[in-house]
């Protein structure tokens, strides 16, 4: 393949992960991860997220707490605070690290095989971004599917329901995990590139040495 076409997927792969690490972003601080109703009061909508909880009204206001302890948060949001935080630095670092290793960036003193280097190892702190964000939004919403469909739970009892928040996680750590391959990937085309002209200077090197064969013989 191109240098061009290898420089096109290494910027899409960039920015495919930029994009899936702002999404990750605005689900660590979006106060909607679980939302529910209550049907004395059904112009009350009741959100939690990482951070604190809030009551949206239909009047347009928004009440906001943060939460007063982390040891009260339940066992899946205290990890998952943890883990989503932990995907938001580690995804930041990772990205500078694979702007390093871009073909198109040029950079004194620093050889093919660094940036190449430095490109694979942001494509694997990426993959490990994506995965630690995906993980934390899988298992609360496996949580509250089985909290919502609990048969021990009485009906008049309001149940919790996924918010938006767990979607943007989703498409988040897809993003970041789809970029991270595509960076993988132009490096894989750039080891393949790399083949015809080992192969050249295989064929000079024999050339060569023909010549200087056939001259001992004369």
């Amino acid at each position: 393949m191109k240098l061009v076409h290898r420089h096109k997927l290494q910027l899409a792969g960039l920015l495919l992960s930029v994009l899936g690490w702002i999404l990750t972003g605005t689900c660590n601080y979006l106060p909607d991860w679980k939302n529910f109703n209550l049907d004395l009061n059904v112009l009350e909508l009741w959100t939690m997220g990482l951070w604190q909880t809030c009551i949206v009204q239909d009047i347009g206001g928004t009440q906001c707490k943060d939460f007063d302890s982390f040891l009260a948060l339940p066992l899946e949001f205290r990890i998952s605070r943890i883990l989503v935080s932990t995907s938001n630095g580690l995804g930041l670092l990772s990205l500078v690290i694979s702007s390093l290793g871009l073909d198109c960036l040029k950079m004194e003193h620093a050889g093919q095989k660094l940036k190449k280097q430095l490109l694979l190892l942001g494509a694997i702190l990426l993959w490990m971004s994506g995965v630690l964000a995906l993980v934390p939004v899988s298992w609360v919403t496996h949580t509250i599917i089985q909290e919502f469909w609990d048969e021990d739970v009485p009906e008049i009892v309001p149940r919790w329901e996924m918010g938006d928040a767990l979607f943007s996680g989703w498409f988040g750590g897809f993003f970041i995990i789809l970029g991270a391959s595509l960076l993988l990937f132009t490096i894989c085309l750039s080891a393949d590139h790399q083949l015809p002209e080992q192969y050249a200077m295989a064929d000079v090197q024999d050339t060569h040495r023909h010549l200087d064969t056939g001259n001992g013989r004369l």
